[in-house]
């Protein structure tokens, strides 16, 4: 696959007595074996599928002794090929080559596949592992960096633009893995700071090492940035081999249609007993998500971060589609900013491209209390809203328990533009639990009764059958049918196939002003 023909021969400028020499290019280490860089390469292509360009570039740069060093390629091998059938651009970083260090060549290497693949309107995969800047280049590395980042930011929402860091990846060469739609890491191996351990020490006195201070697990767990956290090179780019699956090639495009085994009309009658009977019991939303989509194809994003929120892929009757629950297991489902940021963040993903939205909601509230005001959750909330207000594909939603005050309205009511809500007959849209509602409702009138927690049961059960169910909201359209929890599955699929070709058109403008 990587073997250069012979046609890919450079010529040193002067060699002795001033005669050109023919030199192959090196596409192996000094041992012989084929770089890392290049492996990697080999796993996430096709077989025979990879076509490299721009093997033969080398810096220009003689400063520090640099002139020594004139190593073809400069440190990273771009090119294209095709992923599952589908063509892809890709750069890979060799950390065995000036530490994969970016300096002008290599950075304008990288924005050329960036460019090929914005004119070619295909995915663009970054490998990255690299020291960081050529510190011996100096502003042209920095201004490398610039020209990647803002290739970066005009290809957002264009064609998708994975980054997998699978070695270091620190200052300001961590910018570009976060301007990306999907970050990947590898424990043990993978790391993101801005500033390392030792500057660290030096300015704040604070000893840590790389992986407490950026590693894999911190970003997967901690911050959010890596949107997916594996064990091994292997697994990493098996994973995005499986996410490119779920995704167009561009905005222009829909997702790529798969054949599927497993009947829409199959026997879900497991949902029936799903809920639990008392609202306070927990249980896992994935289950239920198990059983309504395509048997094996919920693919997971930011699982071990803000567990309280549940976002993915999978596919319902070969359809792609994004997925957004709120998990009763963790934290009893509450919404927090975490959780915001990450709903929010999926859904612009999904809208970008063409990914049909599908909500599942049992959701009591956002998280009271001074750390999350503190923390800014009004600010975060709103940009749950902004996102699901804004999106334009399909948007369906199914209400299976709880669904209490502002965040029954942030997750994909009617209110803010679902296209089809249905409810569980579990459900309960309300403004509060039973309990916050009598305390506040009927205070007065309890505090004066002879049997007060008498008084207490008779106006919860009354509040609970009157409230705690959805007629309240079919009777004002804010939901369009209650199902039998076993008919989810047929009915979500029938109503994606009904707003497929939907199209809404917003004002036009420059761009909105999504919350901070």
């Amino acid at each position: 696959m990587f073997d250069v023909p012979s046609s890919d021969l450079r010529k040193k400028e002067k060699g002795e007595g001033g005669k050109s020499e023919p030199v192959r290019i090196d596409v192996k280490n000094e041992n012989g074996e084929m770089s890392i860089a290049r492996r990697r390469l080999g796993m996430l292509f096709d077989d025979g599928t990879f076509e490299e360009i721009g093997a033969g570039v080398i810096h220009r740069a003689a400063d520090f002794g640099l002139e020594k060093k004139r190593i073809p390629g400069d440190g990273v091998v771009t090119g294209s090929g095709e992923v599952n059938g589908r063509v892809v651009f890709a750069y890979s970083q060799d950390r065995g080559v000036m530490g994969g260090s970016l300096g002008e060549a290599h950075a304008k290497k990288i924005t050329r596949v960036q460019d090929l693949a914005m004119r070619a309107k295909v995915p663009l995969v970054g490998i990255n592992d690299s020291g960081g800047a050529r510190i011996q280049e100096g502003i042209d590395s920095l201004g490398g960096y610039g020209e990647i980042f803002r290739r970066n930011v005009l290809a957002s929402g264009v064609c998708p633009q994975i980054s997998m860091v699978l070695g270091p990846c620190a200052g300001g060469a961590v910018y570009s893995p976060a301007l990306t739609d999907y970050v990947v890491m590898v424990r043990k191996q993978s790391y993101m700071f801005l500033t390392g351990p030792k500057v660290v020490k030096t300015v704040t006195f604070e000893d840590v090492d790389s992986e407490t201070l950026g590693g894999a697990d911190v970003h997967g767990r901690t911050t959010g940035l890596a949107h997916m956290v594996y064990k091994d090179d292997e697994a990493a780019i098996a994973g995005v081999r499986q996410l490119l699956g779920y995704l167009p090639q561009s905005y222009l495009e829909r997702p790529p249609y798969m054949e599927t085994n497993d009947p829409i009309e199959r026997d879900c009658s497991g949902l029936d007993t799903a809920i639990p009977e008392s609202s306070r019991q927990i249980y896992d939303v994935k289950k239920i998500l198990k059983e309504v989509l395509d048997r094996g194809t919920f693919f997971e994003i930011q699982k071990n971060w803000a567990k309280n929120i549940v976002i993915g892929y999978a596919r319902l009757g070969g359809y792609s589609v994004g997925i957004i629950a709120n998990q009763p297991a963790m934290m009893a489902g509450v919404l927090d900013c975490n959780a915001s940021r990450k709903a929010s963040r999926f859904i612009r993903s999904c809208n970008a491209f063409n990914v049909p939205i599908l909500s599942f909601v049992d959701v009591p509230g956002f998280l009271p209390g001074t750390g999350q005001e503190h923390n800014g959750v009004i600010s975060h909330g709103a940009k749950l809203m902004f996102a699901y207000c804004e999106a334009t594909v399909p948007k369906l939603a199914v209400i299976l328990r709880k669904a209490y005050g502002g965040a029954y309205i942030v997750m994909s009511s009617k209110h803010v533009g679902a296209d089809v809500n249905l409810a569980w007959p579990t459900a309960e849209v309300a403004v509060m639990g039973a309990a916050g509602a009598v305390e506040v409702l009927f205070r007065k009138e309890i505090a004066g009764s002879t049997n007060q927690e008498q008084a207490t049961t008779i106006k919860v059960e009354e509040y609970e059958n009157k409230f705690l169910n959805p007629s309240r909201a079919m009777e004002r359209g804010y939901v369009d049918a209650v199902i039998a929890p076993s008919d989810t599955r047929a009915k979500l699929y029938r109503h994606l196939k009904s707003h497929f070709n939907k199209v809404e058109d917003y004002p036009d403008k420059r761009n909105g002003n999504i919350p901070t």
